[in-house]
């Protein structure tokens, strides 16, 4: 069984691959920020798909 050696003493490699397993991973989940967009703000992609929408109806 090995010695413990207290953090501050470990090499930077070893302190680099502890805190590596302390950290864990994300999974499936993306750590980017979702923002939902408020229906008041004006948004080009919403207009023209409405355009389109009146083209097909008109048609």
């Amino acid at each position: 069984m090995s010695k413990f050696v207290p953090l501050k003493k470990q090499s930077k490699k070893a302190k680099k691959i502890y805190h590596r397993r302390a950290r864990g991973d994300w999974g499936e989940v993306r750590p980017v920020t979702r923002v939902i967009e408020s229906g008041k703000a004006y948004s080009r992609a919403r207009d023209r798909q409405a355009l389109r929408k009146e083209k097909e109806i008109t048609e």
